[in-house]
């Protein structure tokens, strides 16, 4: 049976799988989401016998039911191969005394690999699918991992076109590197003189505005996105926290049907609500902690229940969480509102007008098993040096934001029990300064590419593939505009 995917806003706008995929965005600026969570079809003790790519079918099949069995396999055997530095594709350590899941050994060292390896490859079959003759222009905002992630993705992919905006002054010297230097004929990357939100409404303007998608259309182009608001991204990172299960099953760390908590660093909410997704289908976790920077708009929300945007904008050294406005949090405002599609869409028209909206004290009984907690930039710092010192294990910013919430979390429950799954987003070698100067100021002197060989020492792992050919790559893309000018940027690459 075909699963529904609809609007967050409209209830009586629905898609199959592959046409979500296709567009990305409803046509009122909602989000797809399917009418039920699907149950995963596999044992628990089964799962630690599978490998990756087959637990990533076991997962996916049940929410891409439009694809075929040969059509699925191959997109996940495709994104899943020697782009990865090690088979498992996803990696799961204990390290004083948490189990830190690595997701950074893809083609750019972040989490974003992992569903935007795949998402080119379902893209193209769901177009394919449905008899769509227009070229895709993959149009997306990025805080700084998913940019890259998804250029190395759709670079030189027949029949799409792939432009990435993100904030010139807010993302690391080497994310920015990893993007301007891209290769491919279809690649466009455009610094705007604006933060992450500017940069991500701007694009959601974009994708809601009719009057452009009639101009592309008469010039045989669509929009798609390739963020965490495409539900072709979203399914995918569902599979890491199953994999996650059955590495603490296999590691003896608990038994089958015994809980995991999991602590993630947020910016978007997508990889959090990937993890309560994965809960709906059947994987027993306890706890979501939803780690945040020192822009706390998601910590708030959950001590409160107001989702509060109108603050100071702060540029941290985790800046893949610099956001204010966490898009994928509105997938979980309609469940909690009961799949009432109206009062989601009137709280979305609450943020955008009033940059606020409050749930319901309903609602935020729903959202029991969320505990949100933040590290500030010292605590950030301490706790890589603090876990360097101690295991001699480095650990990106990101991630170690997800460690001080994790101590937090402890502290304030007397938890310390339950099996912890923090997810590792990031390599330490794309935020090299920030990791660096954390274990000791003294490195602070030197340049970034120094800093990488200088990690390369302490940390005594190997120097991504990813950071290597951007040492001495020539900057490909150099445009920069005022946020004002995103669309006329748009209109000039496809010449409309």
């Amino acid at each position: 049976m075909n699963l529904v995917y609809h609007s967050t806003r409209n209830s009586e706008e629905t898609a199959t799988a592959s046409e979500a995929i296709l567009k990305g965005l409803t046509s009122d600026g909602g989000l797809f989401v399917p009418d039920s969570i699907p149950k995963l079809n596999v044992s628990l003790e089964d799962l630690t016998k599978m490998s990756y790519q087959e637990i990533a079918y076991a997962v996916m099949k049940e929410f891409l039911t439009d694809f075929t069995e040969e059509e699925l396999k191959t997109c996940i055997n495709n994104a899943y191969d020697s782009k990865f530095d090690t088979e498992e594709i996803a990696v799961t350590k204990k390290v004083d005394g948490a189990y830190y899941l690595e997701l950074f050994h893809g083609a750019t060292i972040a989490f974003k690999d992992m569903a935007l390896s795949i998402l080119p490859h379902l893209l193209v079959t769901s177009a394919r699918k449905n008899n769509v003759k227009n070229e895709i222009v993959i149009l997306t905002a990025t805080s700084g991992d998913t940019g890259k992630a998804a250029l190395a993705g759709f670079a030189d992919v027949p029949g799409t076109k792939i432009i990435v905006f993100y904030p010139k002054s807010g993302v690391s010297p080497i994310q920015e590197k990893q993007m301007v230097t891209q290769k491919g004929d279809n690649t466009y990357v455009i610094g705007i003189k604006g933060n992450f939100d500017d940069a991500q409404t701007g694009v959601k303007k974009m994708f809601s505005n009719k009057e452009l998608a009639k101009v592309m259309n008469d010039n045989g182009f669509q929009f798609s996105s390739a963020n965490s608001i495409n539900i072709g991204r979203l399914v995918p990172q569902v599979v890491y926290y199953v994999k996650a299960y059955a590495d603490l099953l296999k590691q003896g760390a608990l038994k089958a049907g015994e809980p995991m908590n999991v602590v993630v660093p947020t910016g978007n909410f997508g990889n959090i609500l990937a993890s309560y997704y994965a809960k709906q289908m059947g994987i027993p976790i306890g706890k979501f902690v939803c780690a945040s920077n020192k822009n706390k708009v998601l910590f708030d929300f959950f001590e409160t229940g107001k989702y509060d945007r109108n603050r100071e904008f702060y540029v941290t050294t985790s800046p893949s969480m610099d956001i204010l406005i966490s898009s994928n949090l509105e997938r979980m405002i309609y469940r909690i509102a009961g799949n009432d599609a109206k009062q989601c869409a009137k709280f979305m028209a609450a943020l955008t007008k009033d940059g606020e909206y409050v749930i319901t004290d309903a609602m935020k009984a729903e959202l029991s098993e969320f505990f949100g907690a933040f590290g500030s930039e010292e605590e950030t710092a301490v706790k890589i040096k603090e876990v360097y010192d101690k295991e001699g294990y480095v650990m990106d910013t990101h991630t170690a934001v997800a460690a001080v919430a994790y101590d937090k979390y402890k502290a304030a429950t007397g938890d310390d029990k339950t099996p912890t799954v923090i997810a590792s987003t990031a390599s330490p070698y794309k935020f090299t300064r920030s990791v660096m100067d954390a274990i000791d100021s003294a490195y602070d002197a030197e340049d970034d590419f120094e800093l990488v060989d200088e990690l390369n020492k302490v940390s005594k792992t190997a120097i991504p593939k990813a950071i290597e050919e951007i040492r001495t790559a020539p900057v490909l893309h150099d445009t920069v505009c005022e946020t004002a000018a995103m669309e006329d940027e748009v209109k000039k690459i496809l010449g409309i």
